[in-house]
């Protein structure tokens, strides 16, 4: 599997921090990655070319790194890539500027920009405080924050500032979420502590140079275990997979509905437990997902909401506190919905939950994309239905996360 994405933005970050050279493999080529490594590069940090199947190295340069980039940041189409960069530009005493594509710049960067303020760090930002954004550091102040959301991206922002702050910092959220950055940071020594649903750490002198191995993105394998619990028989096996618990709530609901994936073959590596994963048909049944399961798959809900429908017809599974989806590339609320009612399913929304009725009848329409790779790989998954005609409007947008999917799922489709 492509190298996990979540993973390899913070790999990447964390590397700049250090005080050698840091070499690590199965970084993920990918747009998203891309967006973070030319960041580094622009700020002076010496981040080697991603991809061509060879170790990525990072020349890390201490905890306050930076050097002011000419002209604005580009953060491409990658949230990551600002949020975090946000965090630990505060701890910089100069000023950069951050902007993006058209669907980054409609993303909501307060949830980030307001507990950075309350540090010390000076943000300018456009209307509705998002991208493009200009952030002035320095002296940072402690900080102890509740976050309203449950964001593995707010609360690495707010802890990467506290590392480049030299500051303690906490994050109570309402659901734990991902907890990558934490994994990582003990690994390097950093004390973090874990209290209920509230992250610390504690700021360190210096984080020394590390090598590792980036699990492939369990987000990515999700679309062809999907494909393989819709096929009609075999099984697809997908090796090499982070299945880190606060990131497998896809593979929990897809157990609740009649499809549980085999782990053999485990492993651990830079803090994170992988694992060779094993998806074969299923008859589905319909699955409630409750809101405090969302932080744990939020990235799936769109495959999971296409599963759904093929789920016992008659029946409904039910995605509760989902509002999270409409605030992402796109608004994959709405759009999950109506690209499912395109397709003849009963779908609807009612506030932050999603309706998913099963059908019986091959999904057969046109969906609109607007640009999302996650709605894109859920529904060209959706499509491999027999007697499926599912149309795409655009299927370019796969590259920001996982580049070669249409060809490794006709693999997995074709496969003899």
């Amino acid at each position: 599997m492509p190298g996990d994405k979540s993973i390899t933005h913070r790999a990447l970050l964390v590397a700049s921090l250090t005080g050698g050279r840091c070499r690590f493999t199965g970084a993920l080529a990918a747009g998203d990655t891309r967006s973070t490594a030319a960041a580094l590069r622009r700020l002076g940090i010496a981040v080697g070319p991603l991809g061509g199947g060879k170790a990525v190295t990072v020349a890390g340069a201490g905890l306050r790194p930076f050097r002011a980039a000419d002209g604005a940041l580009d953060c491409g189409n990658s949230g990551t890539t600002a949020r975090l960069l946000l965090g630990l530009l505060a701890g910089h005493a100069f000023e950069s500027q951050l902007t993006g594509d058209r669907s980054l710049r409609r993303r909501p960067m307060a949830r980030v920009t307001e507990p950075l303020r309350a540090m010390g760090a000076a943000i300018r930002a456009a209307d509705g405080e998002r991208l493009p954004l200009a952030v002035r550091g320095g002296a940072l102040a402690p900080l102890a924050w509740n976050s309203p959301v449950a964001s593995a991206q707010v609360k690495t922002c707010l802890l990467l500032a506290g590392l480049v702050g030299g500051v303690p910092v906490s994050v109570t959220e309402p659901v734990i979420s991902r907890d990558h950055t934490e994994r990582l940071l003990r690994l390097l020594g950093v004390r973090v502590t874990v209290d209920g649903t509230t992250t610390s750490v504690e700021p360190v002198d210096a984080l020394p140079a590390f090598d590792g191995d980036i699990p492939g993105d369990l987000s990515s394998a999700a679309y062809l275990l999907a494909a393989g619990v819709l096929a009609e028989a075999g099984e697809v096996v997908v090796k090499n997979v982070g299945v880190n618990p606060t990131r497998a709530g896809f593979l929990r609901v897809l157990e609740r509905m009649g499809a549980p994936v085999e782990l053999r073959d485990r492993w651990v590596s830079c803090g994170e437990p992988g694992a060779t994963l094993v998806a074969r048909p299923a008859p589905l049944t319909p699955a409630v997902v409750e809101a405090d399961e969302i932080p744990s798959l939020v990235d799936e809900v769109p495959l999971l909401a296409c599963l759904a429908s093929r789920a016992e017809p008659g029946w409904t599974s039910v995605f509760r506190g989902v509002g999270e989806l409409r605030v992402k590339e796109s608004d994959r609320l709405a759009l999950v919905a109506s690209n499912l009612a395109a397709l003849g399913v009963s779908a609807r929304t009612e506030g932050d939950t999603l309706f998913v009725e099963g059908r019986p009848d091959p999904p057969r329409g046109r969906v609109v994309t607007a640009g999302d790779h996650r709605l894109a790989m859920a529904f060209a998954v959706l499509g491999t239905v027999p007697g499926a005609e599912v149309e795409l409007d655009d299927a370019r947008s796969v590259g920001i996360s996982y580049p070669d999917f249409f060809r490794d799922l006709a693999r997995v489709l074709h496969a003899s």
